[in-house]
């Protein structure tokens, strides 16, 4: 089997057909070696499933949500839910695994699970039209606007170099457990936004970040607090156009997810996901040089599973 029959029948015919746009390096994030470690994978990537499946497999991989969530706790669910556009079109997160994970949460025993996004469009409309609103009160939880400056506080970010305050979110700093869950997908500024620029939804001034060197601040800001889960959506995925896309067209059928306590190890898995060297996104170049993970798969263990 060549390279290009492994990648079609590893995401499915059916689901491209018809389409022009680039597959991503699934041989290098899901190719199964010889022999799995025992231990605790430092990465899961899951393939072939709906979003709700894939996560309980995966979160079953990493030890079962209590393994991150201790009963009585505060958490933050923190999805992409930047865009009025519908699941399909793959701008934000998608509504199936925002509820599942919730849903994780609860039976450890959280007492209260939040959700909230910095929306880039209207939040009122992208919080509904993106079906998240309605996915986190099925499951329980409470959904939060971000859309007031007055939610957020101003903290410092001590190992920055570019960035070395910002005003973030409330919900952050009042969490106990921080998941973030990301979509991976085009972006025109950063080439792709996966885990750490996904961040930039919990403070107030973007427009800082894009004006001081976006890839310098998006690592900057990845020291501030580590995210207690990373939960990569790479259902669908936007290959051009991004962040907001402008059609279906745009979007790939890609049906994996990427789940992993190291950002800096999701985001380069999701990278080569999406057919791109993490060698070649600056941010996870700067975010490696502080210290917050490795880039190179090779030295991590990662668990492959296949539905």
């Amino acid at each position: 089997m060549d390279r290009r029959e492994f990648l079609w029948k590893g995401l499915g015919g059916a689901a491209l057909a018809g389409t022009a746009l680039a597959v991503g390096d699934y041989h290098r994030v899901f190719a199964t070696p010889a022999g799995m470690p025992a231990a605790m994978p430092d990465l899961v990537a899951v393939k072939g499933g709906e979003p709700a499946a894939m996560f309980d497999k995966a979160i079953e991989a990493c030890g079962g949500m209590g393994r991150f969530v201790a009963r009585g706790k505060k958490v933050l669910v923190k999805p992409n839910i930047g865009w009025d556009v519908s699941p399909e079109r793959g701008g934000n997160t998608h509504p199936a695994l925002v509820r599942r994970i919730i849903e994780h949460c609860f039976n450890a025993g959280a007492k209260e699970v939040r959700v909230f996004d910095h929306s880039c469009d209207n939040w009122r409309s992208t919080y509904k039209n993106s079906g998240i609103e309605q996915a986190v009160n099925a499951a329980g939880g409470k959904i939060v606007s971000g859309d007031s400056e007055s939610y957020y506080q101003s903290v410092a970010v001590p190992r920055g170099k570019n960035l070395t305050e910002a005003k973030v979110h409330e919900l952050l700093l009042d969490a106990d457990v921080f998941i973030n869950v990301p979509i991976l997908k085009h972006h025109g500024s950063s080439v792709v936004t996966i885990g750490m620029k996904n961040l930039m939804g919990v403070v107030w001034d973007r427009g800082f970040w894009h004006r001081n060197d976006l890839h310098q601040c998006i690592a900057d800001f990845s020291t501030y607090r580590k995210p207690d889960l990373i939960v990569v959506d790479a259902y669908y995925v936007m290959k051009q156009n991004g962040p907001r896309g402008i059609s279906a067209d745009d979007v790939v059928k890609m049906m994996s997810q990427i789940v992993s306590t190291n950002i800096v190890g999701a985001d380069a898995a999701a990278a080569r996901l999406y057919g791109v060297d993490p060698a070649e996104i600056p941010y996870i170049n700067e975010a490696e040089q502080l210290g917050l993970g490795t880039k190179d798969l090779e030295h991590l263990s990662i668990k492959r599973i296949r539905l």
